[in-house]
């Protein structure tokens, strides 16, 4: 069953992201870079020829002599990394995001809109039932379901909970989907670059879109405590430069719509739901 394009395009950033840290020095100490993606589409093993020249970039504009940087999909490693490596900077999904912004002192520095790397906006689908109350009380297939403060909270906000279904928990992105395609699920919970890749499954096409959760915010960049002001203010505002110029179609080859500088309130009203 194939993958489409755009799900290797966006696994392609948050490589660059880990690769541009690494770059500078490998294995030396100075800025720590974590990227931390979880449920994406997709596999990053195409991105290669695209993160040399993105990296090269990267390192010119922010002039760092050290730095190291990871790239997880678990935010239980990514906090094996916080402990040890002490990383200046974090670039989170949002529900990595929400869950260890108070625990390590978070501050929001700018954010970055990737093309199909989802997270995004939420969707209920099914190929049987025609809406939200159809799907209550019967099998829902997600991937998504290991955050139920997220899905609850910022997901639903309160148009239901996880214990309104029967939950099948599924491991991977597109099996979430191949549930409701095979009928071992009357619904589905999925993220924007799951349903874009509906058009690329074979049997998909009568599954639809049932309930859409509102639009969220893109993807944080976050500052540690370990960063220092003037190393922090110096990135912040160079954000946007790293798509100029020359930058601009490496930027393109990865899928970066938009990458700018933002603060808390930015994020306000999901830290909001998500801690009521």
């Amino acid at each position: 069953m194939a993958i489409g394009a755009g799900g290797f395009v966006a696994a392609a950033f948050v490589l660059v992201l880990e690769s541009s840290a690494v770059s500078a020095a490998e294995g030396a100490t100075g800025v720590g870079i974590l990227v931390v993606k979880e449920h994406g589409v997709g596999s990053p093993t195409l991105a290669q020829p695209y993160l040399d020249r993105f990296v090269a970039i990267a390192a010119e504009q922010n002039d760092w002599p050290a730095a190291t940087g990871r790239y997880y999909n678990k935010r239980s490693a990514a906090e094996d990394f916080i402990r040890t490596s002490h990383p200046h900077y974090g670039i989170f999904s949002l529900p990595p995001f929400l869950a260890l912004r108070a625990k390590y002192k978070l501050t929001v520095i700018g954010q970055v809109s990737v093309s199909l790397a989802g997270g995004r906006q939420y969707y209920l689908i099914s190929k049987s039932v025609a809406d939200l109350a159809g799907c209550k009380g019967k099998t829902l297939s997600s991937d998504h379901a290991d955050d139920p403060r997220f899905v609850e909270r910022v997901i639903a906000r309160g148009s239901f909970t996880l214990a309104d279904f029967n939950l099948i928990q599924t491991q991977r992105p597109l099996q979430t989907i191949t549930k409701v395609i095979g009928g071992e699920a009357v619904c589905a919970l999925v993220d924007d670059a799951q349903f874009a890749e509906l058009a690329h499954l074979d049997g998909a096409a009568a599954v639809h879109a049932v309930w859409k959760s509102r639009e969220l915010p893109p993807m944080v960049i976050a500052a540690f405590p370990e960063a220092p002001e003037p190393e922090r203010k110096h990135f912040q505002e160079h954000l946007a430069d790293l798509c100029d110029d020359e930058g601009q179609s490496a930027c393109a080859e990865v899928g970066i719509v938009s990458l700018q500088a933002a603060g808390a309130g930015d994020y306000d009203a999901l830290v909001a739901a998500y801690d009521k």
